[in-house]
């Protein structure tokens, strides 16, 4: 691989392309522009848009990923979760001026492909793994109601105001006396086929289906008031460059933080998954900045934020996709679209956006995860629940927010009480220590083992000190030697040290002496520049639990004679 290979790794496939995948690939790509037509503009639609924004959005940023990513299979489109963020963070900034929020979607999306790029180069793809799976997962199940409820007047046939879950089913409820029989039999109708399309034909375009048979029941019945799409410009938007206030800046770079954040874990989830089946590992840090030049080819050519999109990468995995070239042929073909067929797309009746959007949130809801956390973990399927009423009640950037508060939550939890235990040897001759569990009588005369798994810091150290007190109290015996197992210790702070120097004087005081074995590392560095190597004495240190043992017994010994 060559350096320039390195950083734009589509250049590499092409060198190593084989002619044989190409029919696979044609084929995928072919499939994946026939969902990813009708989902773009659904998309767009969600997030407040005109429809050909979902289009602009579905070409150049899949190329974009092509070339810089790491995944064969991963198509970078329009995604729900960001739709729902951008809608939420530009909405209240516009106050109902579309060409306002044009703009201001514009803006915000690059500021998102800033951050992805900014973020790649600084090697931040480890934020992939910062939203545990139970709280992504409780995040899109609040997304997937969220888009059911803010489709729910389309289907009805009249607008309802977003304010949140309750508020919007509420509304819709109250208002059902404005009905329009032909929109809501029509976006059912739809709906229903949809749902069984996927089941039965999977490998059929469902979308793509729903949205002909949308147009051809709009030619047949003209007059029945049902709201269609409207006129589609053919062609890409001249380059604009758009204009915001010092004042919009903040909330701005705040909404693409949380869409940078949930947009790049979202699509890690996919392309690790995809990675996994097809036997490959994905590079996380080339991907958070393939991420942002896909943002960056979106927002030049009129779109608006992107992520990998799971249903359309699962059609290019299924139809037999090999390699980055799928994303290529459906971004091409979806062009071919843009630029020569955009007469009948005005014809496609919103009612069927919104099917293709219900039946996409339905998908995207996870009851199965949820009955897995209920069972593994009571504590993360709470968590999950909350990050789902979250985005439900108090909105999508709230949400996020909450979610990333559970998350350093659960973090602040987990390294405040990490495990410890106290050890016993297996057996007199061996040298092995391992944990002592209840009703188990491996201790050692005199000895008390104890080992503490974490990093010894100022979150944490009065939980440290308090489980040795506790440990020494319920010895069977008062310990004469306190033996400390630094070994899972792989970093200790200013405070842990002062802890430590704490622990030892209140120990020597009820005649207890403390001992540290096997310490390494940073905890030994830092052992050494607070001094208390010397305040404990180099013979308090050893390489070995049993060599400190052995110390003991060796002392006790010479005492006794």
């Amino acid at each position: 691989m060559t350096a320039f290979e390195k950083y734009i790794p589509g250049f590499e496939l092409f060198r190593i392309y084989r002619r044989e995948w190409f029919q696979s690939d044609l084929l995928a790509g072919l499939s994946v522009a026939a969902v990813a037509l009708p989902v773009g503009i659904a998309y767009a639609q969600l997030a407040g848009f005109p429809p050909a924004m979902g289009i602009y959005s579905s070409i150049l940023p899949a190329i974009a990923y092509a070339f810089f990513g790491s995944s064969r299979q991963l198509v970078v489109n329009p995604d729900s979760a960001a739709c729902m963020m951008i809608a939420a963070t530009v909405a209240p900034l516009a106050a109902g001026d579309a060409l306002r929020y044009t703009d201001l979607s514009l803006v915000l999306t690059f500021i998102t492909a800033l951050l992805c790029l900014m973020g790649g180069i600084a090697k931040f793809g480890v934020i992939a793994n910062f939203l545990s799976r139970p709280i992504l997962t409780g995040y899109l199940n609040g997304i997937a109601l969220s888009i059911i409820a803010s489709q729910l007047g389309t289907m009805l046939g009249f607008r309802v105001s977003q304010g949140g879950f309750f508020h919007t089913v509420l509304e819709a409820i109250t208002r059902l006396n404005e009905t329009n029989p032909a929109t809501l039999l029509l976006g059912l109708s739809l709906f229903v086929l949809i749902l069984i399309l996927k089941r039965v034909m999977p490998r059929v375009p469902a979308p793509l289906i729903a949205t002909v048979a949308g147009i051809a029941v709009v030619y047949a019945l003209p007059q029945k008031g049902v709201s269609v799409v409207g006129e589609v410009p053919a062609g890409f938007p001249a380059l604009h460059i758009p204009a915001v206030t010092s004042s919009e800046l903040i909330p701005l770079i705040t909404g693409a933080f949380g869409i940078m954040l949930v947009s790049f874990c979202s699509m890690m989830t996919t392309a690790r998954a995809f990675a996994a089946k097809n036997g490959y590992r994905i590079k996380v840090n080339q991907d958070m900045f393939a991420l942002g030049v896909s943002d960056l080819a979106s927002a030049v050519t009129g779109g608006f934020a992107v992520s990998g999109a799971d249903s359309r990468t699962a059609v290019a995995d299924s139809s037999g996709g090999k390699t980055q070239v799928s994303s290529i042929v459906a971004a091409l073909a979806i062009a071919l679209v843009l630029l020569f067929l955009t007469r009948p797309l005005a014809f496609v009746p919103s009612a069927a956006l919104a099917a293709i959007l219900i039946s996409s949130a339905i998908g995207l809801f996870d009851i199965a995860s949820l009955r897995r956390y209920y069972t593994l973990n009571r504590f993360e399927f709470r968590f999950s629940i909350i990050a789902t009423l979250g985005v439900m009640t108090i909105g999508v950037l709230p949400g996020v927010l909450l979610a990333v508060g559970l998350a350093l939550f659960k973090l602040l939890r987990l390294a405040s009480r990490p495990h410890d235990a106290v050890l016993g040897p297996v057996t007199e001759q061996t040298g092995v220590y391992t944990a002592i569990h209840e009703g188990e009588d491996r201790s050692i005369a005199g000895i008390l083992i104890y080992r503490f798994d974490s990093s010894l810091v100022f979150f944490n150290a009065d939980y440290f000190k308090d489980r040795v007190r506790l440990a020494v109290r319920h010895a069977k015996i008062k310990p004469e030697w306190l033996i400390f197992d630094a070994e899972t210790i792989p970093l200790i702070d200013i405070t842990g040290c002062d802890t430590l120097e704490e622990l030892r004087r209140e120990l020597a005081a009820e005649g207890v002496v403390m001992v540290i074995v096997r310490a390494k590392g940073l905890f030994r560095t830092m052992m050494q520049r607070s001094g208390l190597l010397d305040t404990f004495g180099h013979e308090r240190f050893f390489y070995s639990i049993h060599s400190a043992v052995l110390a003991f017994q060796e002392a006790n010994n010479n005492r006794q004679s």
